[in-house]
This record gives structure tokens, C-alpha cells and sequence, in this order.
């Protein structure tokens, strides 16, 4: 199938994508890769009356360092983190990552922002913008709104984004040199949705964790961070005992959704494993 007939806008600026979004935005799609939405609209699962162009606002096209933080604009391409783009674990995470996230010719259109945007529970992205005190940028008539990547997320494809919102940048505050990052990931084929997957972040001072943020994806209608092993952690030497009793508060913790590739038992066994998993990864030398 094809699309249903849609009217194309491809404003050059912010101001005029916020204003065709106040008009229009309740019956209309922002499309930037268009990886996600492209397929729904063939498939008439989405049926926009009206389709925004974001590639040509060229003022989204920017990936920086700047006050502290990745700003990641709204065009940057999944592809631009497959080598580091900042110094220590954020950017070596952030390259690990990105080689999970479907295939090479998907990631060289696909975005970041659009990603989060879509808000699929088994997104990479998404679970990096739970997990690391994201800020997210939305630009309306009204102005500009900051919203923390904590209570973004809202369920699967359910965001806090208002139809006349653009999500125009997310910012991931830089780690220093006291950090430590990993991510694991489990999928039935490499590029398929993940099933489980998990992001750890901890910082170590005198052979102690002194913070954590741990975060899982795949596994419940939206990625978050689990609070309770986060402070479990800390104050621990990193090792098996600590990540060991991390994941089991993991699996307690979550309540696993269900669907054609595995059931809420399944799900809940292997996040145990994803968990202990990236914790690992992140404190290896």
C-alpha cells in the first residue's frame, strides 16, 4: 500500500515550523528521517493530513559540545555517533550504542530527536534519554519549554510533546573522568527490536560507587531509570555481589509487558541478566 494523500510543508525556519504546527499540528506528522513514519503512513496506520519537512530548517543541523552538555539538534542522524562525539564515557557509550539501532543505510537517515520523538519502548535513544538527566527542548508560539527526560516518556508512543511542539535538541550532560558507562543489549537478530536492554552509568571515588543511574528498555511500555537499585549500589564496591543484588532489584522492580517475542516471565528473567550485563561492561577496565 501507499500512503493516504497528504499536503507537504517545508518551512525553513523554526518560527515557521511552529506556526504551521499552532495551525495545523492536531492533523499533522513532523518527519525528519522518517524511518518510523514513512512505513505507518504505507501501511495506513497513520493518516496525516498534513506532513512537515524538518530537513529543511537547517538551523537544527548541529551536533555540539557547550556549557557542559551534548546538544544534540533535531536533524543530527543516527550515524553521527558511530565514533565518539565528546571525550570519556559519554562518548564511547554513546558509540557503543548506536550499533544496536538497526541497520547502517537505516541510521544514515534516521535521527536521535525523531527517535525519542516516536517514543518506541524498544528504542536505544529513548532508554539514553531516561536514564542519563536528559533535558529535551520543545519550541512552540508560546516558547520554549524544558522538559526532563524522567517525565518525558509517558507509555508507548505517549509523550509529554503537545501536537504544536517541536522537539527541536536534546542535551546529556557530559560525564567527567570519575564516570563509567555500559549497555547491553539482548535482540533475536542483530538490528531487530530489543526484547531487553540495559544502560549503567556509575561513578566511582576510592574503589566505592558514589552514584548510579541505571536504566532499562524494551521491557516495560516506556524506558525509565529504577530508583531502587540505584541506591542499592551505592556505597558498594563494584563487583558481582553488588551488580548481582542491582539486577535482582531490577527484575522485582519492573512490570514487564507482553507480546509476540517473549512473555512477562521471560522479560523479567532476562533484564536480570541485560543488568548485570552493562553493569559489568561499565566497570571493566
Amino acid at each position: 500500500m501507499k500512503t493516504a494523500p497528504f499536503k507537504y510543508h517545508a518551512p525553513s525556519t523554526v518560527d515557521a515550523m511552529v506556526s504551521l504546527l499552532a495551525e495545523l499540528g492536531d492533523d499533522g506528522k513532523v518527519i525528519a528521517g522518517g524511518q518510523s513514519l514513512v512505513p505507518t503512513m504505507n501501511f495506513r496506520l497513520a493518516r496525516p493530513g498534513h506532513l512537515f519537512d524538518l530537513n529543511t530548517v537547517a538551523e537544527l543541523d548541529f551536533l555540539r559540545v557547550e556549557g557542559g552538555k551534548l546538544r544534540i539538534g533535531a536533524l543530527t542522524r543516527h550515524a553521527a555517533f558511530h565514533s565518539p562525539v565528546a571525550d570519556g564515557a559519554l562518548g564511547r557509550l554513546l558509540a557503543d550504542v548506536v550499533h544496536h539501532i538497526a541497520h547502517y543505510p537505516i541510521r544514515q537517515r534516521g535521527t536521535f530527536c525523531g527517535s525519542v520523538a516516536h517514543s518506541d519502548p524498544a528504542s536505544e535513544w529513548c532508554l539514553v534519554t531516561a536514564t542519563l538527566d536528559s533535558e529535551i527542548i520543545a519550541r512552540s508560539r508560546r516558547g520554549e519549554r524544558v522538559i526532563r527526560g524522567g517525565d518525558y516518556f509517558q507509555g508507548t508512543f505517549a509523550t509529554e510533546l503537545r501536537p504544536d511542539e517541536l522537539l527541536t535538541e536534546i542535551r546529556l550532560p557530559l560525564f567527567d573522568a570519575s564516570w563509567r558507562a555500559g549497555f547491553y543489549e539482548f535482540s533475536r537478530r542483530a538490528g531487530d527490536f530489543a526484547i531487553s536492554m540495559t544502560l549503567a552509568a556509575i561513578r566511582i571515588e576510592a574503589g566505592r560507587i558514589v552514584e548510579a543511574r541505571l536504566g532499562v528498555g524494551g521491557v516495560e511500555d516506556r524506558p525509565r531509570r529504577i530508583s531502587e537499585a540505584e541506591a542499592a549500589l551505592v556505597g558498594k564496591a563494584p563487583g558481582a555481589d553488588a551488580f548481582g543484588m542491582a539486577a535482582d532489584i531490577v527484575s522485582k522492580t519492573v512490570r514487564p509487558m507482553e507480546d509476540l517475542h517473549a512473555d512477562a516471565a521471560y522479560r523479567r528473567d532476562l533484564v536480570r541478566a541485560t543488568t548485570r550485563r552493562a553493569l559489568e561492561k561499565a566497570a571493566a577496565p
